[in-house]
C-alpha cells in the first residue's frame, strides 16, 4: 500500500507533488500539511493531527469533500507528522513518501528526520523527499538508486555504525566504522545507477541528492 504524507514544513512547489500521485495512492495530511495538499490541487483522503493549523471552516470543507478527519488533543506527546506516520502503518502502508518535512523550524526539521527511526516503521520503505533530495534509514542493508554523479551521504544515527560496506560509490567502504559525530560519510558519489550498502550494527541516515530526475 502506497501512502504520501504532507507535513507542515516548507514545500516550494506543491504542484510537483502531483507527479508522485498514482490512482491507488492514499494521501494523508498532517494537520497544516493540508494546505500543501490543497495547493497541489488534491483533496486529502485523511487529515491527522490536533488541527490547530486549520480553521473550523477549513475542517467543514474538507469533511464535505470526503476527507476523513482523525483528531487528537493538543495535549499530546507526538507531533502531527508522527501521528500521521503511525496512522499510515495502521492502515497497512508498506511504502511511505513524506513531503514538506524540511525547512522552517530547525527543531521540527531534525525531529521529522529522526522519525525515520520509529520502531513502528520497521519493514516499510519510508522516505523524505524534498525536490531532488531524498532521505531514508538504512538498517542491515539497502540499495541506493540514482545516476552516476549523484551525491550520497551516509550519516550514523544513535551511535557508531559498525561493519559498513559500500559498493558502487566513489569512496568505497569495507567493514568500516562510521562514528557518530564526525562527517566522514558526507558527500560520497554514485559511480553507477545503483550502489549497495551493508552494515553489521547501527543505523545510517542515507541522503541522496539527485543531479537529474529519476
Amino acid at each position: 500500500m502506497r501512502v504520501i504524507i504532507f507535513a507542515n514544513g516548507e514545500l516550494a512547489n506543491p504542484q510537483e507533488a502531483r507527479s508522485l500521485l498514482q490512482p491507488d495512492t492514499l494521501v494523508i495530511a498532517a494537520d497544516g500539511g493540508t494546505h500543501h495538499v490543497l495547493a497541489a490541487g488534491v483533496t486529502p483522503d485523511i487529515v491527522v493531527g490536533d488541527l490547530d493549523s486549520l480553521s473550523p471552516d477549513d475542517q467543514a470543507r474538507l469533511e464535505a469533500a470526503g476527507s476523513q478527519i482523525v483528531r487528537f488533543s493538543p495535549r499530546k506527546d507526538e507531533t502531527d507528522l508522527e501521528l500521521a506516520l503511525l496512522h499510515a502503518v495502521e492502515k497497512g502502508a508498506t511504502e511511505i513518501t513524506i513531503l514538506g518535512a524540511l525547512g522552517g523550524r530547525l527543531d521540527q526539521t531534525i525531529a521529522n528526520v529522526l522519525l525515520l527511526a520509529l520502531p513502528a516503521l520497521k519493514g516499510a520503505d519510508v522516505r523524505i523527499v524534498e525536490g531532488a533530495q531524498e532521505a531514508f534509514l538504512i538498517q542491515n542493508g539497502a540499495t541506493i538508486k540514482g545516476q552516476p554523479g549523484d551525491t550520497v551521504s551516509l550519516i550514523p544515527l544513535g551511535g557508531d555504525t559498525e561493519g559498513v560496506t559500500a559498493e558502487g560509490l566513489e569512496w568505497l567502504l569495507d567493514e568500516d566504522t562510521l562514528r557518530f559525530g564526525p562527517a566522514r560519510g558526507v558527500s560520497n558519489v554514485l559511480t553507477a545507477k545503483q550502489a549497495r550498502v551493508r552494515l553489521r550494527h547501527g543505523s545510517l541516515l542515507c541522503v541522496v541528492m539527485h543531479k537529474s530526475s529519476k
